[in-house]
């Protein structure tokens, strides 16, 4: 799940949240709203009570994976869409027909240290050639979406990377 831990100007308004702001949140949970992809939306709402997924820090310095969340409510209407003051409002949508949809996340922790994306490009293009976990990993074979699918066998190498030094 990635999102933009620095501001941003969108229609006015201040948008960013970064894990910072979902750990300063009442029982450091937050609904994962604004989501506006068909796809993105679509891999969100397949998500499962208690699920784990990677917190990943977007259009920053350093992209990379911060930290582990978890699903603690599965997906429902995202109410931003029908906020006309909100920048994620979306004129097309209507309570009758809803396009948007949202979870709420709970941080679990940090990771032990920061997953950049340049360490994550480098074992993909290494596994592309040797067949390993992240060959197919949707962070580089499809479009940049808020929300991407990662199977146990990425989430695990994922995992395993803190404890090693960065490649």
């Amino acid at each position: 799940m990635k999102s933009e831990p620095e501001s941003r100007i969108e229609n006015g308004v201040d948008v960013k949240f970064g894990v910072e702001d979902l750990k300063a949140q009442q029982n450091q949970t937050a609904c994962w709203d604004g989501v506006r992809n068909y796809q993105a939306r679509n891999f969100m709402k397949a998500m499962k009570l208690g699920q784990l997924a990677f917190f990943y820090h977007s259009n920053c310095k350093e992209p990379g994976i911060a930290a582990l969340v978890k699903v603690v409510k599965e997906s429902y209407i995202d109410h931003t869409q029908f906020d006309k003051k909100d920048p994620h409002y979306d004129p097309r949508s209507t309570k009758q027909n809803p396009k948007w949809f949202m979870v709420d996340v709970q941080f679990v922790r940090m990771m032990k240290r920061y997953i950049s994306l340049a360490e994550l490009k480098r074992h993909h293009q290494e596994h592309k050639t040797k067949d390993g976990p992240l060959k197919n990993m949707a962070l580089f074979t499809r479009a940049r979406l808020s929300v991407q699918p990662v199977t146990k066998e990425e989430f695990d190498f994922v995992l395993s990377l803190e404890d090693q030094k960065p490649v």
